[in-house]
């Protein structure tokens, strides 16, 4: 279940789904509140940073020391 909404997501944007997209791996969806779908990782909600503006920005990594960027392995 994503917590991250309203404000929230304005600042931390959800990893969002096209209608269709099937799991795979340990990459699965989730249902959010208004009806999208939502990417997780090992059912962990996946978000991007809003002030991350081009591949590889990491600003958003460890603030508050709760946000943590998906790596593959």
């Amino acid at each position: 279940m994503s917590n991250c909404t309203g404000k929230c997501a304005k600042y931390w944007p959800p990893a969002t789904a096209n209608a269709g997209a099937k799991a795979t791996g340990e990459l699965s969806l989730i249902a959010r509140d208004d009806g999208s779908l939502q990417w997780t990782d090992k059912g962990m909600p996946l978000y991007r940073f809003a002030q991350d503006k081009k591949p590889g920005d990491l600003e958003g990594t460890n603030m508050n020391g709760a946000w943590h960027v998906a790596m593959p392995e």
